[in-house]
């Protein structure tokens, strides 16, 4: 298809696009309108758990689409009934509330606690969030987020989001107080830099939170669905959250996000909670196929090993070209730099003839890789080789 000059301009502006339309992806590899091909190691902002077009997801949406789209939320329809039991019986949580984003996810458990701190805590409803976190662009979420300006674009905005420094657990502490229901944290902080939680904060908030009543929420929309290595990045501490949401992954590709609970914090009535598309079962179909194939034998396994790969692939680089190193978990990682290019170098790889390649600069200083979690080395190899002579350049 041709696009010509004007073809975009009815679309709204809220981001500097480049001046190219994709087509078709497979696997780690999407093709623009002119044929030019990338390897994509954001995966639609560690999206695409299975890559670009899997037949898991092309098989699973074919056939549901040809049986049910969407029932209305107000039914039980199978694949729903099938993905929260899946979801349950391979983690802690006991109860799950589908929806369709990260955000949405998030508001819902902003709601959940604040209805169970009516019912338990006299009416307390604050959440104690954390420095440079993200959990999404709705009101309550931007404000939720640590992100520097974030508390004012669109104001007033929600109260109740006091901010600890993030693995500082006597800052927390410090904020709890009577009107303190639960603490929200990301198991790494994604857009913040790829910082992973130490094992022992999140075991020693587990214990606080525990110890003083009030909940723990997990945002695992980026951390979940294997992107660490384990089904829930939770899961490296060894802890028990109260609280946990989903979203990425858990649909490959397709708006699918939850909400899980364990069953005592469960205090939503008839009402108080719904939405339109929610547990629809052309969504939840794919989120079951995406899940069985996180499940199958060896599959987080390899995304361990292929995460230590790049890692590896990943300091290499850094020493030679005199960097300060790499951090992350899994497949969710970052190279540091020595300066502020990360955006010229993000640009750099896109427009690189005959091959681009997609990277992305959470911050100036650093590189986020955020592939499939079926990436091959081969792949990973590509990637580094043409990284290389963008920091050489």
């Amino acid at each position: 298809m041709h696009y010509g000059a004007h073809a975009t301009e009815s679309l709204m502006y809220i981001t500097n696009r480049p001046d190219l339309v994709f087509e078709r992806g497979e696997g780690s590899w999407l093709y623009d309108h002119q044929g030019k091909k990338y390897l994509d190691f954001i995966q639609g902002w560690a999206v695409n758990c299975l890559g670009h077009c899997p037949p898991e997801i092309t098989q699973a949406l074919t056939a549901q689409a040809a049986k049910l789209i969407n029932p209305s939320p107000a039914f039980y329809n199978g694949p729903m009934i099938e993905l929260a039991g899946l979801l349950t019986d391979n983690s802690c949580f006991d109860r799950v509330f589908f929806a369709n984003t990260g955000a949405e996810a998030n508001e819902g458990a902003i709601k959940l606690a604040r209805k169970w701190g009516r019912l338990n805590r006299d009416g307390a409803y604050e959440i104690i969030t954390f420095g440079h976190s993200f959990h999404g662009r709705t009101l309550a979420t931007m404000s939720a987020s640590g992100k520097a300006g974030w508390d004012t674009i669109y104001a007033p905005q929600v109260s109740g989001f006091p901010k600890a420094p993030y693995n500082d657990i006597a800052a927390v502490d410090a904020l709890i107080g009577p009107k303190t229901v639960a603490v929200m944290l990301e198991p790494v902080q994604g857009e913040g830099g790829v910082i992973p939680a130490q094992v022992e904060f999140l075991q020693a908030l587990r214990e606080l939170t525990r110890a003083r009543g009030i909940l723990l929420i997990v945002d695992e929309v980026q951390t979940g669905m294997g992107r660490t290595g384990k089904l829930f990045g939770y899961q490296h501490a060894g802890i028990v959250p109260d609280i946990m949401t989903l979203g990425k992954g858990i649909g490959g590709g397709v708006p699918l996000a939850a909400l899980l609970a364990r069953e005592d914090i469960c205090c939503f009535e008839p009402g108080d909670q719904g939405g339109t598309y929610n547990g629809n079962p052309l969504m939840t179909a794919v989120g079951v196929a995406v899940l069985k194939r996180l499940l199958s034998a060896g599959f987080l396994d390899d995304v361990t090993a292929r995460g230590e790969y790049l890692s590896r692939r990943l300091l290499a680089l850094s020493a030679k070209h005199g960097l300060a190193g790499e951090r992350g978990v899994g497949l969710l990682r970052a190279l540091i730099l020595a300066d502020e290019r990360g955006p010229q170098i993000v640009q750099r790889a896109l427009e690189q003839m005959p091959v681009g390649l997609l990277l992305n600069a959470p911050r100036p200083n650093l590189l986020r890789f955020m592939p499939a979690l079926n990436v091959s080395e081969t792949e990973i190899d590509q990637m580094i080789a043409m990284l290389d002579a963008l920091l050489a350049g």
